[in-house]
This record gives structure tokens, sequence and C-alpha cells, in this order.
């Protein structure tokens, strides 16, 4: 069983994921077809399946393309998505199983980002695969939800063990720690990590995958009951809640800015 990144477009991610008992993959937010293809070719594996988490075209675009040229090819994503997922044929649902040969994988519902956003998480290989919700020292915009919604989905990810490998859908990891250090500079994991990230990518290597467990030490939007973080955003922000969700909303905000 393996987790082969794929870099798609300018820094998205799309990951093959194998069984070895069958050959069989599938892989994760197809944006372009053709180095899908040319991946699993150069591993040995046959294309079964794609994993869609959410309907924006840069983890979706190459669908169309990609079922045009693999026989059989099933494509998975949210039906809440409402039909805007290209090729799709197995509409899925929060609590639904996905199997690739003998690989046995669940559907997360973490919608904000999207309305329909969802990751897949595979118990055997302790991952999960997250699109555009959680990242690595970081979360992604609010575009069809609500801060509330986006905090729970957040939590649903942050329940899972902290053992679980996180892999997400951009090469966000460097800028995402640097605003992460705006609001805890005496964090030492942070620190630690940021300056992890400025080193892996100047070897031209990934930063995926992180942790469950990293995430809740570096990340600011899984840090909310932070006492160093709530005084940053309590100063910048006087007036802003005090409840977690008020927290995150002011965080997000200030990324989105940042």
């Amino acid at each position: 069983m393996a987790i082969i990144p794929v870099p798609q477009l300018s820094d998205n991610y799309a990951y093959l994921v194998i069984d070895d008992a069958s050959k069989e993959c599938a892989v994760v937010d197809c944006a372009e077809a053709d180095k899908i293809i040319a991946a699993a070719k150069q591993h040995g594996v046959r294309l079964a399946a794609v994993l869609t988490t959410h309907w924006h075209g840069d983890h979706s675009g190459g669908n169309q393309d990609l079922a045009s040229k693999v026989a059989g090819l099933k494509v998975y994503g949210a039906r809440a998505e409402g039909g805007r997922i290209p090729a799709l044929t197995n509409p899925v649902e929060d609590g639904d199983m996905v199997r690739i040969g003998a690989l046995e994988g669940r559907v997360i519902g973490i919608p904000a980002h999207t309305n329909g956003h969802v990751a897949y998480y595979f118990p055997t290989l302790k991952s999960v695969f997250t699109g555009d919700t959680l990242f690595i020292g970081g979360c992604g915009r609010v575009f069809e939800g609500n801060a509330g919604t986006m905090v729970d989905s957040l939590a649903k990810l942050a329940a899972l063990p902290d053992d679980t490998q996180v892999y997400c859908g951009h090469e966000y990891t460097e800028k995402n720690l640097r605003f992460a250090l705006t609001l805890e500079p005496n964090n030492e994991p942070l620190k630690a990590k940021h300056a992890w990230s400025k080193k892996v990518l100047a070897e031209g290597k990934y930063t995926v995958p992180s942790t469950i467990a990293d995430e809740k030490r570096t990340n600011p939007f899984l840090r909310t009951e932070s006492p160093e973080l709530r005084a940053a955003i309590r100063k910048i922000a006087p007036t802003a809640g005090d409840d977690p969700v008020a927290i995150f909303a002011k965080a997000r905000e200030l990324k989105d800015r940042f």
C-alpha cells in the first residue's frame, strides 16, 4: 500500500492511493489527466477510481479527460456539490465507504470551503485526504459556508487519531506557517516546523504529509484555545468575540489579507 503525490498545475497535489495486492489505485483530485496516467504507468498500477474532494476546477478539472481515457473509471464525489463535479458516477455522502482493491476509505463531510466538500479517510493507511479544508498550517477560505461550519468541519478532522497522516490539496505550507507565527511567535513547535518547511522546499521536496498531532501543535485554525493566539487576536481586534468561532473568524480574516 502506498500514497504517491502527483504535482498538478502550479501548486496543487493529486495523490495515487495504491492497493498493492490488486495493483488497483485511485487518484485523489485530478486536475491534469495525462500526469495521472503517466504516474500510474510509472508505478505499474491500474487506475480504478477518482476520489474528488470538491468541485473546484483545480481539483476536478481533469475528471472528464481521465474518464474518457480510462475505461470503467469510477468517479466519486459529494452529492451535496449539486452536480458540479465533472464525470461523476458515484455520488457519496458523509459516512459512506469507498473501496480500492482491498483498501476501504470513509467519506467525511467537511463543508465550508464548498457546500459538499469531503475528506477521504483510510484507517489502514492511517491517512486522510483533506482537499482544501485542512492544509498544513492552515485551512481553506470559507467560500460557501460560514465560520461556524468550518470550525465544525475542522473539528471532525482533528478528532481523527493523532498519528493520522494529513495529505492536503496545495503546497501552501511555508506561507501558512509564516502567518501562524504572527499569532503565536513563541510557539516552539511552530517555529521549528516553519524552519523545516523552508529547508524542505529549498531542496525541491514536498511538505506533505503532516499529522493530526502536528497540526494540533502548529495550525492556528486548530488552536483557537491557545492563550497566546487569543491575546494576539484581541490586540488586533479588541471588539472581536471571545468564543472559538469568533476567534477562528478573525484569524481567517487576517489570513485572507496576509
